[in-house]
């Protein structure tokens, strides 16, 4: 007899004990929410067995071919036998709803499936990268990018996203740098607060919402040589104040889940790491989500010489605090046997799958295992127009102009324009990587494209140049005869979109290939015409050539489905640009790792005199970058005046305000990112000679001004002294700029 149909079967008593009580009204706290899902998983794991609950902590990962979702045999049988609690690369409201139907009738307790999948900067409807967005410094534009990722996602079926990347990266060899937000710890936890905002919103049980992952945990930016998954190895101060700082911020923003990071961490891989699971993430921070591996993260153990064998991979990583098993097969393989032997407590399993059944009550999946199955939601929502529309602002927004000599910007659509560049015409790299489901042939819109907006096609003149890679050079003719012929040139150069992202790390970050030859070639040819570079990069690039060779340079990352419509709003002056570099430009390969908030050497190099022999600089270059963290150009220009404080000293209960006056001085309205900026001259361990302690974006039409304010408590200086967070009387140095290349001029002191 089949199961379904036996007199009182265990599915049927799960139906009437958790769909029935499900009548949680609207005004119950989350408090009171969160105790009736206790208590229904309480009821849920007294029916499991010991497999049953293992299978709850086991991911695979579906594969994808033009006509769908494609599940290997085998999964499908551990989904029928309760072996899988969750599927990965599996999306389309058809492909999950097949699989959810045979997790909720074909086993024995109908537990839902949870599917999960790469959403990291949009899922159809793409927009910049992740390093890109950061350059926006605008937290409501981040937060409604991933409300609308979540929208597009939520509607195929997708529940999880492996997002927010929340790592600081200082190293640009590192390719995942670009999925980040930069090297600032402040600016990082803001947008990292935005990201979880946007993908979760106010309410998981909404069918619009996905759960989001904090990654990686932790350290994992800090990678030596820049060598994606390499060793790091930090000082426990440099690990609190420096890589901790974003991820206890998506804690405090809800966050779902965590997720572990590649690396070790100071000797022992982060997928076994007990102190950073269990004794910071749980005990310290309180975190209630569960954490899943990085993909076969697990089985790593063994190659890292930290296991000797899978089966005590899987025996450490679960006593490390790890919940779920991403693609290792080592829960399903290993846990029941290592229990029956004694090495692993029954109790971390059943707190493992604890955590996991409450997320999936949170997502409304017992009420309803298909609300993410909607045929004409998922019609409907996937490239809405205004989310196309948002994109193009969000890549407006994320450019930033990093020179701009002799007013070469904005570009006059009366003009004859030379667009040259592999990139001018290209739609498939402009979305980037990490791109889930986008369409790189028919959706992405070029450079090119979004020119034809503002000038007739007559007026253009194009020609590749030469390749992203490669020596060849036989483009050059055709592309300098364009140059000769046009009143500006446009030149779109920059990387290929895998040449950053997961194990794409680059020991040369100049732009590859034979671009910058090009630019010589046409500089040569048309010495007196204004060249503007538009870049596209998932780094820091070395620029230093390109930086003598033309008259305006736009960084535009890569920009995402609208991107070239964005880019044309910037250069022709629709849209002024407001970003603001989240990272630091280097000039040159050998400064790396070079960011603004270092901390000084007992031999610093004298403002008053550079040169002076045995200090701390190097004998090719200034210590300076080529364009520091914060930097970005307007077409108007911004005067910074009337420096005030609210007092001069800073109580321990106060409250300390700085005020500056903001004058747009130019011919442009614009948006102007105003940043402060805090030195603790003195401390029990050294400080940073800068850091950021908070930014906000005005909008001056020209002529107007507007005044300023931050406040600042002793929480803004709080930093751990290797035992302790705290803050220590003494003079600060403070600021309100433009980038974080200044000088402190104004003190106060904390008493």
């Amino acid at each position: 007899m089949n199961r379904l149909t036996k007199p009182y079967s265990i599915s049927f008593i799960l139906l009437l004990l958790f769909f029935s009580c499900n009548t949680t009204k609207k005004s119950e706290s989350k408090v009171e929410i969160a105790t009736s899902f206790d208590a229904k998983v309480d009821s849920l794991m007294s029916l499991m067995t010991l497999q049953e609950k293992i299978g709850q902590t086991v991911m695979y990962s579906g594969g994808w071919t033009v006509t769908g979702p494609v599940i290997s045999s085998h999964n499908k049988k551990y989904i029928k036998e309760g072996n899988v609690g969750a599927m990965l690369n599996v999306y389309s409201v058809k492909g999950t709803r097949d699989l959810q139907k045979m997790a909720i009738e074909e086993t024995r307790l109908g537990i839902p499936l949870l599917f999960g999948y790469d959403v990291i900067h949009g899922f159809k409807t793409i927009f910049p990268i992740n390093l890109g967005l950061a350059a926006s410094w605008d937290l409501e534009d981040i937060e409604k990018g991933s409300r609308i990722a979540a929208e597009e996602a939520s509607a195929v079926g997708i529940h999880w996203t492996f997002a927010p990347m929340v790592d600081i990266g200082r190293d640009p060899r590192w390719g995942r740098i670009s999925e980040g937000a930069g090297e600032d710890v402040y600016l990082g936890s803001e947008i990292a607060k935005a990201y979880v905002k946007g993908f979760q919103g106010d309410d998981l049980s909404k069918h619009n919402t996905i759960i989001a992952c904090a990654k990686h945990f932790v350290g994992y930016g800090a990678a030596q040589a820049g060598r994606d998954y390499h060793t790091v190895n930090m000082g426990e101060d440099e690990l609190r104040n420096v890589y901790l700082p974003p991820f206890k911020a998506t804690v405090d923003a809800g966050v779902e889940t965590f997720m572990t990071a590649f690396n070790e961490l100071n000797g022992v891989p982060a997928t076994g790491n007990r102190f950073i699971f269990r004794d910071v993430l749980r005990d310290e921070w309180g975190f209630n989500g569960f954490v899943v591996t990085d993909y076969t993260a697990i089985n790593e153990l063994v190659p890292h010489g930290f296991a000797k064998n899978e089966k005590e991979a899987t025996k450490i990583a679960m006593d490390a605090g790890i919940d779920m098993d991403m693609m290792s097969d080592a829960n399903r393989l290993y846990l029941e046997e290592l229990v029956n032997e004694g090495q692993v407590d029954v109790a971390l399993i059943n707190d493992a799958c604890r955590r996991i059944l409450l997320t999936k009550y949170k997502l409304g999946l017992f009420e309803d295992p298909y609300r993410y199955c909607n045929e004409q939601r998922e019609k409907e929502v996937i490239y809405k127009p205004e989310f196309l529309e948002a994109a193009r602002k969000s890549a407006a927004m994320s450019s930033v102009l990093l020179k701009n000599e002799d007013k070469a910007l904005p570009l006059d659509n009366n003009q004859t324009i030379a667009l040259i560049g592999p990139l001018a015409k290209d739609k498939e790299n402009i979305i980037g990587n990490w791109a889930a489901a986008g369409d790189r042939k028919d959706k992405a819109i070029s450079v090119y494209q979004g020119i034809k907006e503002y000038v007739n096609e007559t007026k253009i003149t194009y020609a590749k140049g030469c390749e992203i890679e490669g020596d060849d050079d036989s483009g050059f003719r055709a592309a300098i005869k364009a140059a000769k012929n046009a009143d500006k040139i446009l030149m779109v150069l920059g990387e290929d979109y895998d040449m950053s992202g997961e194990a794409a790390s680059r020991t040369n970050i100049k732009l590859p290939g034979r671009q910058t030859d090009l630019i010589k070639a046409i500089r040569q040819a048309v010495p007196n015409k204004k060249i503007t570079l538009v870049l596209m990069n998932g780094r820091p690039l070395d620029l230093s050539e390109e930086v003598a060779l033309t008259d305006a340079i736009l960084e535009t990352w890569y920009p995402g489905t609208s991107g070239g419509l964005g880019i044309a709003d910037v250069l022709f002056g629709s849209y002024n640009p407001s970003g603001k570099l989240p990272v630091t430009f280097p000039r040159t390969l050998g400064q790396v790792p070079i960011y603004y908030n270092m901390k000084n050497t007992g031999r610093p190099i004298p403002p008053n005199n550079p040169k002076e022999d045995y200090k701390s600089n190097y004998l090719d270059v200034p210590n300076t970058p080529l364009f520091p963290f914060g930097h970005g150009l307007s077409y108007t220009n911004f005067e910074y005046s009337d420096f005030k404080l609210s007092a001069n000293t800073l109580g321990f209960s106060d409250t300390l305000t700085a005020y500056a006056t903001i004058t747009n001085t130019g011919d442009y309205d614009g948006y102007e990112v105003v940043q402060l900026y805090v030195h603790d001259k003195v401390g029990s361990i050294t400080r940073p000679v800068k850091e950021l302690k908070g930014f906000k974006k005005v909008f001056l039409k020209k002529g107007e001004s507007h005044t300023v304010s931050f406040d600042l408590t002793v929480e803004d200086l709080k930093f751990y002294n290797n035992e302790i967070f705290t803050v220590e009387p003494g003079e600060f140095e403070i600021a309100i700029e433009g980038s974080s290349d200044f000088d402190f001029e104004h003190i106060f002191t904390l008493e």
